[in-house]
């Protein structure tokens, strides 16, 4: 080993400490200046602010927002601590979204603190921090989620503004459902005498459904002489309803996405045609479309393949070189596995055809094209078996992305609604953008999210009479930010939209 990469390598071995304590936001003084040079000059930590560094990949490239995406709220929580100590608090609707499980980057944070200057403090990829000079609430209406102080859920919907219910309606609605019992909000309230605030939470539960949590806060209020003027905050009804168990944060923000995004789909997507399907034509179409779909399946996903790798693979002349170069091989892998699923994915089309709740067969179905997906990865050794066995077992990221998939328990929860909803929805277009879309937002893999979500938009194209669909790579950027829109602003149109424009005239 040579003098610099002994020093390198000194270097990484000091950061590596700082990791396995578990720290995400490091300060300067944690690394000497000669470590902390040779960490910055080879792209093993990056600077967000002055004195203030997170760990990155040295093959990132440059504008590469993934390790601060992934950082950001573990670096926010300890910048945060060091700055203000206990004294500080993210806002009450910021709270509101972790509590119902919704890890989102907001553009900017913003933290309520005695000690706040009132200006922002800029961080990296147009990511900044607000500190608002203003009192903490009181010490019961604050915990700890994760490392963060938030508001305690009671207190956050007491102190959300009205406008919050017309602009995150879904986050709202879901924060509602989380309430069981009327007693902690009436705390909070009472405490306060917010009258006006107890007539627009009445207004919301009723609107969700929750007549007794509703007519609680109203007969606790007027019993305290606080008189309740009843208002509904939100600017519509949705046909939902939440009974008075409860039930996962998570799977109630799935079945509100869906209800709330419908009607979008519904305007911006073509109806399905409702004339009989020849199966046969339709399947043979299907196998003829399979090279383009696969070549640009797997090239949104960065696999370098061609369509002769693709036609070597389905005619079964391929065999594993190990004397390929590890990325080639890995793409042929890809390939294969492909290959193998768009088999069992086939087998499902032609069951919807044959008059299948499409739904159901996904249900039945969509395991093995996982399974089949990554199934000659494991035979050659380069998967795991434990990796295929269900769902994730931890935390996914998506590269470039402000959104932050579910965790592992909340996949668990979202699931089955998925299922459900896709099973009791009678719009084949609503099924088509929806069943895409939702799939991928649940993420509920390490690995092969994008390929199954796009193999599942087909299967719900068939249950419409819709022709099977190509994504072309040259739209990746187009097809990502729709997903993006959708995603971290549950702005469905653009998505929905780009799907049509897919479609033959």
């Amino acid at each position: 080993m040579n003098d610099v990469s002994h020093k390198l390598a000194d270097a990484l071995e000091q950061l590596r400490l700082l990791q396995d304590s578990d720290v995400v936001a490091i300060q300067s003084k944690q690394l000497s200046r000669l470590h902390r040079e040779r960490l910055l000059k080879h792209g093993f930590i990056r600077e967000v602010l002055r004195g203030w560094y997170i760990a990155t990949m040295p093959d990132e490239k440059p504008g590469d927002s993934t390790s601060w995406y992934t950082s950001f709220w573990d670096f926010c929580a300890a910048y945060l601590t060091v700055r203000f100590g206990a004294q500080w608090c993210l806002s009450p609707e910021q709270s509101i979204s972790l509590h119902i499980g919704d890890k989102t980057l907001p553009q900017q944070l913003l933290v309520r603190t005695p000690k706040g200057n009132n200006k922002p403090t800029s961080f990296l990829h147009g990511t900044s921090l607000f500190d608002v000079r203003l009192n903490l609430p009181e010490a019961e209406s604050i915990v700890k989620l994760e490392g963060l102080n938030v508001y305690s859920l009671p207190a956050a919907l007491v102190h959300s503004s009205a406008s919050q219910y017309t602009n995150t309606p879904i986050h709202m609605r879901t924060a509602l459902s989380m309430v069981t019992d009327a007693s902690d909000l009436l705390a909070v309230l009472l405490n306060g005498g917010h009258s006006v605030i107890a007539g627009r939470l009445v207004g919301a539960f009723r609107n969700i459904g929750r007549e007794l949590i509703a007519n609680n806060i109203l007969k606790g209020m007027r019993a305290a002489d606080l008189k309740v003027q009843e208002t509904d905050p939100f600017s519509e009804k949705i046909d939902i309803s939440f009974g008075r168990r409860a039930v996962s944060p998570s799977e109630n923000r799935i079945r509100l996405m869906w209800a709330q995004m419908r009607e979008s789909v519904i305007k911006h997507f073509p109806a399905s045609d409702v004339r009989a399907v020849n199966i046969k034509k339709y399947m043979a179409e299907v196998e003829d479309k399979y090279v383009t779909d696969a070549y640009h399946s797997l090239s949104i996903e960065g696999y370098r393949v061609t369509p002769e790798l693709i036609e070597l693979v389905r005619s079964g002349s391929w065999q594993a070189d190990e004397s390929e170069e590890h990325k080639q091989h890995l793409d042929a892998m890809a390939a294969k596995g492909y290959w193998d699923a768009f088999q069992e994915v086939k087998k499902a089309v032609l069951a919807v055809l044959d008059g299948g709740n499409s739904g159901e067969v996904l249900e039945q179905s969509y395991s093995d094209w996982y399974l089949a997906l990554f199934g000659p990865g494991v035979a050659a050794g380069i998967i795991k078996q434990a990796d295929l066995a269900g769902y994730r077992s931890g935390p996914v990221y998506i590269r470039q992305s402000m959104y932050k998939p579910p965790d592992r328990g909340a996949v668990r929860d979202m699931m089955p609604a998925f299922f459900d909803l896709l099973a009791e929805e009678e719009n084949a277009a609503v099924r088509v953008v929806l069943g895409h879309f939702i799939f991928v937002y649940i993420h509920p893999y390490f690995d092969g999210n994008g390929r199954i979500g796009r193999f599942i938009m087909n299967l719900m194209m068939a249950s419409g009479g819709y022709p099977w669909t190509v994504v072309p790579v040259e739209r990746r950027n187009e097809y990502m930010q729709a997903l993006e829109a959708a995603s971290v602003h549950q702005n469905i149109v653009p998505f929905a939209e780009f799907l049509a424009s897919l479609l033959p005239d």
